[in-house]
């Protein structure tokens, strides 16, 4: 019996601890929600023991912290939770609006997730410090929240993707830091002229991994953006082109170029992949040429646009002439546009000369020198000169060609041509034959001289004197009679070869 009660009292024992068990269970499986939620939610704000109150400003730095404390005030203006092990940044992080919260310190938590909606109730921030995190990817959007924001930090993380709209909505964005990355892409939709933030003035992109430079585009660029911009610390390949854009960034002063001037480096082309400066691809190896400061050349009669490039944004300019002569409204030649650069023409060869910018600012002054070289010829003047000679040369090819055609598909009248005969026969007959025909007249004197035993009477044909006047002195070509003398002998005695002389000559003998 005392067994039968041992066991019935064992039975009852362990019919009470199954009961006990069940009861508990419940809440058991309840205590991993409660910590988890209060995980998620983070302890109350302590301002005595984890954080330092300061007025409107809240400082948690560096006491290991997983989540963002609770029941932040709503007049927060600046929350530093820098230093902790928050790696999760959700939506839920802060319940409440926090409308007056500019300076928002996140930096160095292993962070590795950014929640779409984590700054949806913090759009009045200024200043976010992501940086030194773990982050990989920036998603679309992500930052559309924050159109306040002006200061972005988040070099140092392990950012490999971004989305091209990451930083859409930015509308007050002016300075970016994505340096000491693994970004391969350069992100020009951030300063490309249509889809820039306006109000971006430095871009830090150094010390990534990019290989491919947009090098046209960031020489268009204003040098208000050039100067900001920094990329120093890459892989690019070493080029000519590359030089000319990092020597021209040099003699304009821009600081992203002079101040990590050793830092410019690239790879020579080759399977070492050795590095060097880019200043110095002009010394050796590609052997690029210098760069030097260029000069504004243009022609007669054009217009030329002048840029007062500054370093910095909407700055007071004004112009001087060469000479030095401050710029009037008097001269109807040279107007500064509205965007302050100045346009000059129609050209003269006096306005060639050294004009000066001068821009000031609150803070900042500077002065730009352009040089402008003005040709004293117009633009087409060298193709007019080309159509000069082509023209001349032409004209000299058609008259060798009509020559050429005058001397030898003209019909020939000349008395040695065959079918033509050495004797006058009508009056019609040129000049050329009756010349020709003194041969035959000098057989007939001789035989005449024979047979009279003297010598006879010579027959000289004379012009009148009117004849003479219109052809002055010489052989009537068109066969006109002419008067025969006739006289005493001793007069006219002469040899033969002086009446071939006679008749041959340009003007007429009388004896």
């Amino acid at each position: 019996m005392g067994d039968s009660l041992c066991i019935s009292h064992r039975a009852t024992g362990a019919a009470l601890r199954r009961r006990s068990f069940i009861t508990v269970l419940p809440f058991a499986l309840l205590l991993p929600t409660v910590r988890v939620s209060a995980q998620l939610m983070g302890s109350p704000l302590d301002c005595h023991k984890i954080c330092v109150c300061a007025s409107n400003i809240v400082s948690c730095s560096k006491m290991n912290l997983t989540n963002i404390p609770s029941a932040l005030p709503q007049y927060t203006a600046v929350l530093d939770l820098s230093f902790n092990s928050i790696t999760r940044l959700r939506a839920e992080w802060t319940p409440v609006t926090l409308s007056r919260l500019h300076t928002l310190l996140l930096s160095n938590n292993g962070l590795n997730f950014l929640s779409s909606e984590a700054f949806v109730h913090v759009t009045k921030v200024q200043y976010l410090d992501l940086s030194s995190n773990r982050l990989h990817l920036l998603d679309e959007l992500i930052f559309e929240p924050l159109e306040h924001l002006k200061v972005l930090l988040l070099y140092n993380n392990c950012i490999s993707q971004i989305d091209r709209s990451a930083f859409s909505g930015l509308l007050s964005l002016q300075k970016l830091y994505l340096s000491h990355n693994q970004i391969s892409r350069f992100p020009l939709e951030l300063v490309k002229e249509r889809s820039r933030l306006e109000t971006l003035r430095l871009l830090d992109v150094s010390s990534n991994r990019i290989k491919v430079l947009p090098l046209h585009e960031l020489q268009a660029l204003p040098a208000w953006i050039k100067n900001g911009l920094y990329f120093h610390n890459n892989s690019p390949p070493c080029s000519c082109e590359l030089y000319e854009v990092v020597a021209r960034w040099h003699l304009k002063e821009l600081s992203s170029a002079t101040d990590f001037r050793r830092n410019h480096t690239c790879v020579l082309p080759g399977p070492q992949k050795e590095k060097m400066a880019i200043m110095d691809l002009n010394k050796v190896n590609l052997n690029c040429s210098e760069v030097t400061a260029m000069d504004k050349e243009a022609y007669l009669e054009q217009f030329l646009v002048l840029d007062c490039d500054t370093r910095q944004r909407d700055m007071k300019k004004s112009w001087a002439l060469p000479g030095n002569i401050p710029l009037s409204s008097a001269n109807k030649t040279a107007v500064m546009r509205l965007d302050g650069n100045l346009q000059i023409g129609p050209l003269r060869t006096d306005d060639s000369g050294v004009y000066t910018c001068f821009a000031t600012s609150d803070s900042f002054n500077e002065t730009l020198y352009v040089t402008v070289v003005v040709f004293n010829s117009t633009m087409n003047g060298g193709l007019e000169n080309l159509k000069t000679a082509y023209t001349t040369l032409v004209a000299c090819l058609v008259s060798i060609v009509m020559v050429l055609i005058y001397l030898y598909l003209t019909p020939c009248r000349c008395a040695c041509c065959p079918g033509q005969g050495l004797e006058k026969n009508e009056p019609q007959d040129s000049l050329h034959s009756s010349t020709v025909s003194i041969s035959q007249a000098h057989e007939e004197t001789e035989q005449e001289r024979v047979e009279g035993g003297g010598f006879p009477y010579r027959h000289v044909g004379f012009l009148e004197i009117k004849d003479q006047l219109e052809q002055n002195g010489r052989l009537n070509p068109i066969g006109e009679e002419d008067e025969e003398w006739q006289g005493d002998n001793r007069e006219r005695r002469r040899s033969d070869a002086e009446s071939v002389s006679s008749v041959c000559s340009d003007t007429p003998m009388v004896v």
